[in-house]
Parts: structure tokens; C-alpha cells; sequence
């Protein structure tokens, strides 16, 4: 293992990729400690190689860049999601030949596919754990720390054999394939700033206008003490506290002894603020406090689609035990719902449906059809 801090470091790296055909790669970022999520630490592992990229040290990944988006080379991730997400907004890199070995793990069959457990079950190695909430920005990071952000690409190109075989053998590949090719397109999208963030805070919507003003202005003072130190929200003060602070509205400092989870030494430091944020809420008029959004109405029940729905939920349990898939992988409800309200006569029409693939109408594609037909479940074949 290569701990790469420069520049030049990381054309070597470039050059090196020229004509491999596999690129195992991993991210840590440090969201669970600073306000700014961003990536720390870059991993990347060919069969006999692997190198620990500082990302924070050279602000660039440009040397490599193209490697990702070499049609010659696939790229192996585990749960891609969020490394995809990052990748995209951090360094404008995108990915094509992705393999993930979590999808490919769920479409072998595996219960248990996070990546600790794959690599017990299926390589015999165990991967350490007591790192999972470690700082990445912080600098410099420990020989520890560096082996054990490696482990996590270091047998993914094997990991990656193993469950490309499996799907072979299941006749799921091209199932598998299609699915990394709709992951490909996986780009960073910012959350949307409603400016109703404290509405998220459980137990918000027991509190009235004006405990939910002060719960209000205590989630906008937290936020801005956490940005500007860069740290995680929750390193400032929890929701508890803050939840708690709004309940009792503390008028002096006396009354903050008396909040849940705020201790002494946060009281002290923090207890002029929060009691000016109190204050704040207590002083609005009644026509500026928030008020509780409305309850939804329950749509109306519609019996026949209803009963489609669950004759499709019957058929979709059915094919996914014989085929030892989490029913829900198979195709979860919400899809379920949209053959039901398409009602499709055909595969064609199934193919059709937006958000439908074509690995799941070759796999219960006809369950489906019978049991929208009301014929039941088509036997295996």
C-alpha cells in the first residue's frame, strides 16, 4: 500500500492504469464529523496494487480522471451510491464499466451483503470495524488508520470474481449489467433548503406555535455555529437539547439546569446564546410563529386498484422465493403500484412503464401478467 500526497505521485498512478482492465475504488469522506461532507481520502486497488490517494493534500484528481471513464476498464465499487454522488460534486469524475459488488451480491442471492460480511463468507477475511467512525480530515493519519481505509479495495478485485462466476452460473449477469448501467448515471443533487429543517427534529410537531418558533430559531442557530466551526451539527448541541430547550422556553440560566441532556459545561458555554434564541421566539408576534403544516388527507381507496396491488404483491413474493431474491429487491412496492395503475397487457407494455427494467420483466414478468389476468402465479419453468 502507497500513501500518494502529490501530484506527480498521482500521474504515476495514471500511467500505471494504462491497459489494466480492473480498478477497484472506495471513499472516505467525513461527514459524521464536519458540517462540509467532502472526500478525505481516495482508495484504489488493481489485482496487485493498491494506493491511498490524500485527496485533501492535492485538491485535484485530474492525473486519473479519464481512468474512470475508460470503456476498457471496469471500475469495482461496494454500494456505490454515495462515492458516485461525491466523485461527481468534489472532482466532476464519472464512472463507466461499474461493477458493484453489492448489487451483484443481491442479485447472487447473498442475505447478508454488506461488506464485512462478503468478505468473511466468501474470501475468509475479516475487516476491522473500530475505525468506521474515524475523523479523515484530520491530519496526519496513522499508519492504522491508512491500512485500514486499504482493506476496504484490497479484495474487492477478488471479491468481484467470486460473484461475477455466481452470477454466471445463476444466468443473472445480464441482469446485474443492466443495473450497473442505470448506476452509472448516479450524480451529486443537493438537498433543497425549504427553510423547515426544525420540522424534521422528532417531536416537533407535538410542540405549539410558539415552542415550535423557539425550536425554530435554536435548529438556525445551530446550524450556523456548526458551519462556521465545520462541524457536524450534533457536535454542537443534540437535538435532545435542543428539543428540550424549546419544551421548558428557560428565561435564565438557572432554568437551562433543568433542560435534558445540556450539561453543565455546554450551559456555560452555550447557555447566553440559546436563551437569546428563546427569547427571540417568545418576542414574535402571533401572526410570525409557524404554524404545524395540515394533515394530508388519505387518498381515496380505490378497491380494484387495491386488489391488483395485492395480487401483484402475491405473484412478486412468490417468484422471489423461488429465485432466493429479497422480495423487496425484486421490485419493491412503489413499483408495484405502477404496473397495477398501468395495468399492462403485454411484457411490451411492462418494458414500458417508467422506471421498469428489463431484468424484471424477464424475471416475473409473466407472474405478473397472469396475476394481473387474475390466473395466479405461471409455474416455473
Amino acid at each position: 500500500m502507497q500513501l500518494i500526497e502529490s501530484i506527480p505521485e498521482l500521474e504515476r498512478i495514471g500511467r500505471e492504469l494504462t491497459g489494466q482492465d480492473l480498478l477497484a475504488a472506495d471513499t472516505e469522506a467525513a461527514g459524521f464529523h464536519r458540517y462540509h461532507d467532502s472526500i478525505c481520502l481516495l482508495q484504489l486497488s488493481t489485482r496487485d496494487r493498491t494506493w491511498i490517494v490524500d485527496t485533501m493534500a492535492l485538491g485535484s484528481l485530474n492525473p486519473i480522471a479519464d481512468a474512470f471513464e475508460e470503456p476498457s476498464l471496469e471500475v469495482v465499487f461496494h454500494d456505490a451510491d454515495y462515492d458516485l454522488r461525491l466523485l461527481d460534486r468534489d472532482f466532476g469524475i464519472r464512472v463507466r464499466g461499474l461493477f458493484d459488488t453489492k448489487i451483484a451480491a443481491r442479485f447472487a442471492g447473498e442475505e447478508s451483503f454488506g461488506l464485512a460480511n462478503l468478505l468473511a463468507e466468501e474470501l475468509g477475511v475479516a475487516l476491522e470495524k473500530k475505525h468506521q467512525r474515524a475523523d479523515w480530515a484530520k491530519r496526519p493519519l496513522s499508519p492504522e488508520l491508512l491500512e485500514y481505509a486499504a482493506m476496504d479495495t484490497r479484495y474487492l478485485p477478488q471479491l468481484r470474481d467470486l460473484l461475477r462466476q455466481r452470477l454466471e452460473e445463476l444466468g443473472r449477469l445480464h441482469w446485474a449489467e443492466e443495473e450497473f448501467r442505470i448506476h452509472e448515471q448516479t450524480r451529486w443533487a443537493p438537498d433543497s433548503d425549504d427553510g423547515d429543517a426544525f420540522m424534521k427534529v422528532k417531536g416537533a410537531r407535538d410542540l405549539d406555535p410558539r415552542r415550535l418558533a423557539a425550536l425554530r430559531e435554536l435548529v438556525a442557530w445551530r446550524e450556523e455555529k456548526a458551519e462556521g466551526r465545520d462541524v457536524a451539527p450534533f457536535r454542537v448541541l443534540t437535538n435532545q437539547v435542543l428539543m428540550g430547550t424549546a419544551r421548558s422556553l428557560p428565561r435564565n440560566a438557572r432554568d437551562l439546569e433543568s433542560v435534558p441532556g445540556l450539561s453543565p459545561a455546554n450551559a456555560r458555554r452555550w447557555g447566553a446564546e440559546l436563551l437569546d434564541a428563546v427569547r427571540r421566539a417568545c418576542a414574535l408576534p402571533e401572526t410570525e410563529l409557524p404554524r404545524r403544516p395540515p394533515p394530508q388527507p388519505r387518498p381515496q381507496v380505490d378497491p380494484e386498484l387495491e386488489a391488483r396491488i395485492e395480487r401483484l404483491k402475491q405473484a412478486r413474493d412468490q417468484e422471489a422465493d423461488r429465485l432466493g431474491l429479497e422480495r423487496g429487491f425484486l421490485m419493491p412496492r412503489s413499483q408495484l403500484e405502477d404496473v397495477a395503475r398501468h395495468s399492462p397487457a403485454s411484457e411490451a407494455e411492462m418494458a414500458a412503464v417508467e422506471g421498469i427494467r428489463r431484468w424484471q420483466v424477464e424475471a416475473i414478468g409473466p407472474a405478473l401478467l397472469a396475476a394481473l389476468n387474475g390466473n395466479g402465479v405461471t409455474p416455473p419453468k
